[in-house]
């Protein structure tokens, strides 16, 4: 009798067993917010120096312009790793799930865009008459789509699975606009070559995937997949990296090209396949490691963060625009399109899971040193800032949704109860 791969296991071997665990999504929520925990006590502690060196510490060959400290290797490689997971995801909803109905994957989308320019014109609002800080305009756009997804896993156990696509949707088309954000308003210059050879190696890889020509015959063939596909996706990472476009994008890209259709001789399609290979490796190791590199922030006196119109504008923008783009602007949607929330969801779930898009940290970071490059102090609020609002909308959404989970549960446990009251009977 052959054995499914794929199958939960029951395996008494430890690494079996531990493998399984990390393909929780509450498992690897629990170690991020540990990871980041740890970071954030750490840098504001007396020890906070070593912390600095340890995550300035460079290795790769420089070369290849790879000669990248701790923080951005996480950041820019080992986080690609848990967006190749996304859009594999992603892309398994769009073709099977629930976004393959048009009407209801319009929503989120729009809802993304929604939540980027509220708290972009709240800030700017703020920061009229600022010149020196209108410039961080960009910062409150981002979600941190690693730790909303996280906090939602443990926040909310019980909640419709139709609100995690809603929220992965939304956080993938967020990071796709500030990256654009990043490359046309905070970026030198992107190098076209280097960006069209990274789009020539997807193509590459989606040929690949497609199982037909060249692609079948390697299928077909003894010599393991991985030896081919693996070189091809570092290589499409160094290329985006390279062309100065964000390089979590390469794995987003490639895990939305992922084929999710078994092909004759197949027991499973690769999209399923690679995703139950690389999820505990993603949620044990890339996601904990980038929390622990990006979450150090130095938090400054709160009193002087509320003065300063940049971080004022960034926690205005994140706690309260996010929520009244997203859930306003996916409402205002379903009325005035065809656009449809899942029956499956309240516009409870939706407001609660806005606040979680509230969380910015890495993106909005990054935007922060860009955008504040010539002073210490505003860059020192803006990041105090960042950190201040995704405490705030981590603590709002675990309120509402928290609540909304016990609610489902609840509900959960009548229906079952009404089940065994039935069989009784018959």
């Amino acid at each position: 009798m052959s054995i499914d791969p794929l199958a939960h296991s029951t395996s008494t071997n430890p690494l079996s067993r531990l493998a399984e665990a990390l393909r929780s999504d509450t498992v690897g929520g629990f170690l991020l917010i540990a990871a980041a925990l740890v970071a954030i006590i750490w840098i504001n502690t007396p020890f906070g120096e070593a912390y600095e060196n340890l995550r300035s510490v460079t290795l790769g060959p420089e070369s290849l312009h790879l000669n990248l400290s701790l923080q951005t290797w996480a950041a820019d490689a080992l986080l690609a790793v848990f967006f190749f997971v996304v859009g594999n995801e992603l892309k398994q909803e769009f073709v099977n799930g629930e976004l393959r109905n048009p009407r209801r994957a319009m929503l989120p989308i729009v809802a993304a865009i929604c939540g980027m320019v509220v708290p972009a014109a709240i800030y700017v609002a703020i920061n009229f008459s600022s010149p020196d800080t209108i410039q961080g305009w960009g910062i409150p756009m981002a979600t941190d789509i690693a730790f909303a997804v996280a906090i939602l896993a443990v926040v909310g156990r019980h909640l419709p699975p139709s609100l995690r696509t809603f929220l992965l949707t939304l956080a993938i088309v967020d990071d796709l606009g500030a990256i654009i954000v990043i490359a046309v308003f905070y970026t030198s210059g992107i190098d076209l070559l280097m960006l069209v050879a990274a789009f020539a190696g997807l193509a590459v890889f989606g040929y690949l995937q497609r199982g037909k020509g060249l692609a079948a015959r390697l299928n077909a063939s003894r010599v393991p997949n991985w030896i081919v596909y693996v070189p091809l996706a570092v290589l499409i990472w160094v290329l985006m990296h390279e062309s100065g476009v964000h390089a979590t994008i390469a794995g987003v890209a490639m895990g939305l090209l992922m084929r999710t259709k078994a092909m004759p001789g197949e027991t499973h399609d690769p999209s399923h396949r690679v995703e139950h290979l690389l999820r505990p490796w993603s949620a044990g190791l890339a996601l904990p490691i980038f929390a622990f590199f990006s979450a150090g922030v130095v938090i400054d006196g709160f009193g002087s963060v509320v003065s300063d119109p940049a971080s004022l504008g960034i926690i205005m923008g994140l706690v309260v625009g996010k929520a009244i783009g997203i859930a306003g602007g996916a409402w205002v949607t379903t009325k005035v399109t065809r656009a449809e929330l899942n029956p499956s969801l309240k516009w409870i779930d939706i407001v609660g899971m806005s606040q979680l898009a509230g969380i910015g940290f890495t993106v909005s970071l990054l935007i922060s040193e860009l955008s504040f490059v010539d002073s210490a102090e505003h860059l020192a609020h803006a990041k105090t800032g960042v950190l201040a609002a995704s405490l705030i909308a981590t603590l709002l959404a675990a309120a509402v949704l928290g609540a909304r989970s016990r609610h489902y549960r609840g509900l959960m446990q009548a229906m079952a109860e009404k089940e065994k009251e039935a069989g009784g009977r018959a």
